[in-house]
């Protein structure tokens, strides 16, 4: 069924999401001088604001979209019940709708849920069921609960009533703020920006509608680059709230005539928004629920880009588990721009440890990693802050004129999660050893099912790993292979079904593990 962006706008004025949702505050973040955050962002002079869609009861915005389709059952659809799918915001909604409207509610969860979740999801009255890794296996365990029992599916955000239910979103920013100049939102299945973008298109349709995705999830921007809904072949779930692997069809129809700019951001990026929203507002929200703001630091501090008006970024959820703060804490300050990472060559005499220190200047080191390795250089791991992207250079060039080699690595994936957090040395074994880096999800048996699938036949020669408290868990792994058979090697890792990724040629690899071959001992 096609959907005008008129007939959800309608739809909006319509929907039944009051008194079960709040009207939540729009809050300005800006500071006096037009917008300089104290966390380091600069919002390039535009007047930020916050709409806190946290304040929920259930901390999320999913509330409005639930209640809205709950609320508009026939008693006959009630007396069935109803069925959801959800990693935990729309689950939270479902529940609590269906509990006040004393229906019965199955809601359906990934395996690797978090608690605060799952706890919070039976505390509302819903019934769970988990299962699967992932959304999808909840999904069609949803779907084939509804198929068998007769109960009324929930989708959660595929649906006009839904979709209507979000858009109210927009209908309260814009009494509380007419006519602002840019609206950011986070989009992992649409549904948000389905509602948003369409109330706003015919309402304010000067307002500049801004979709915002991390760079491993952006299952919009494929999909509108490949004029219809495409499935990604992974996704990035460290925004689990918006780790969607295909869009929905009723969200990409309305997407195509919203027509919204498209902007992609880093997980060090959202990290930073996290810190940001928490130094303004003593809230620490999800990370998807940061992704806006994300979006509107990233957008607004290019050169060339000036908005003059009001920027409002939608603060999604606040949904997050205590264990996952301090690995965004960690990341923050490399997404705001204040800290670089890198590693550096030091010749393995008296005095080159003082000419390194006397190369850092004044910058507070975050970080210092270093294990002797051999009796000629030295290979060292650190971080420190800084205020500018420029300062960053200016301690590599130091360090180059000192006669040390040096390397920024703060964009590098394996440093940061696994070199800056390992103390050891290089193999010393005379086989071949290649290094891969995993994404396991995070649920009991995960790791015995890698190790029975790998049959026993490789040796594993390294092995981190650390919790986050997110869906899935980031693993680095070292094998050896003495009969230099490094394609049985990746057929025998690729059975085991796990997202992974070669890192045997990978700079930090190279630096720090020295996964030496034996190709590269005869060279």
């Amino acid at each position: 069924m096609s959907h005008s962006l008129e007939n959800i706008a309608n739809r909006i004025d319509a929907a039944m999401v009051y008194p079960l949702a709040k009207r939540t505050h729009l809050q300005s973040i800006s500071d006096d001088n037009g917008g300089s955050d104290s966390g380091g962002n600069n919002s390039g002079g535009s007047e930020v604001w916050l709409k806190r869609e946290d304040q929920q009861d259930v901390f999320s915005f999913k509330i409005r979209g639930a209640a809205n389709r709950i609320f508009k059952l026939t008693d006959a659809e009630k007396a069935r019940g109803v069925v959801c799918a959800s990693a935990g915001n729309h689950a939270q909604g479902v529940a609590l709708a269906a509990s006040k409207s004393s229906i019965k509610s199955t809601i359906f969860m990934p395996v690797t849920t978090p608690d605060i979740k799952t706890e919070a999801v039976t505390r509302l009255g819903g019934e769970i069921r988990l299962v699967g890794d992932s959304y999808d296996a909840a999904f069609a365990g949803a779907q084939e609960f509804a198929e068998e029992t007769g109960a009324v599916f929930i989708h959660a955000f595929d649906d006009p009533d839904v979709i209507a239910g979000q858009g109210s979103v927009a209908k309260e920013i814009l009494a509380q703020l007419p006519n602002p100049a840019a609206i950011y939102i986070g989009v992992g299945g649409g549904g948000l920006l389905a509602g948003i973008g369409a109330y706003v298109r015919v309402h304010s349709p000067e307002t500049k509608i801004i979709a915002v995705e991390p760079e491993g999830a952006a299952t919009l921007k494929t999909s509108l680059e490949a004029g219809e809904p495409t499935s990604l072949n992974t996704v990035d779930g460290f925004a689990d709230g918006v780790a969607v692997k295909r869009i929905g069809e009723t969200t990409f129809e309305l997407a195509q005539q919203i027509a919204p700019q498209s902007i992609l951001v880093s997980n060090d990026e959202i990290c930073a928004a996290v810190k940001t929203i928490f130094e303004k507002t003593r809230t620490v929200v999800e990370p998807a629920g940061a992704l806006a703001l994300a979006g509107l630091l990233k957008d607004t501090q290019r050169p060339t880009k000036k908005i003059n008006g009001a920027c409002i970024a939608i603060v999604s959820g606040a949904n997050v588990n205590f264990d996952r703060i301090g690995h965004m804490v960690e990341r923050a300050e490399l997404g705001a721009g204040q800290e670089i990472l890198f590693s550096a060559t030091l010749p393995e005499k008296p005095g080159s440890f003082l000419k390194f220190c006397e190369a850092l200047g004044d910058h507070a080191v975050s970080e210092f990693n270093y294990r002797y390795a051999d009796q000629s250089t030295a290979h060292v791991l650190v971080g420190i802050k800084i205020k500018t992207p420029e300062q960053g250079a200016q301690v590599m060039d130091n360090i180059r004129a000192a006669g040390m080699e040096v390397s920024d690595l703060s964009y590098n994936r394996l440093a940061k999660e696994h070199l800056r957090h390992m103390v050891g040395g290089t193999s010393s074994a005379q086989v071949n050893e290649h290094i891969y880096s995993f994404e396991f999800p995070e649920r009991p048996g995960a790791l015995r099912d890698f190790l029975i699938g790998l049959d026993g036949r490789w040796n594993i020669s390294l092995f981190h790993y650390r919790n986050h408290g997110a869906s899935s868990g980031q693993v680095l792994c070292g094998f050896q292979i003495p009969d230099g058979n490094a394609d049985a090697l990746q057929a025998s890792l690729q059975r085991t079904g796990f997202a992974m990724r070669d890192e045997t040629n990978n700079p930090a690899t190279q630096m720090f593990l020295k996964a030496t071959t034996l190709e590269s001992q005869n060279e």
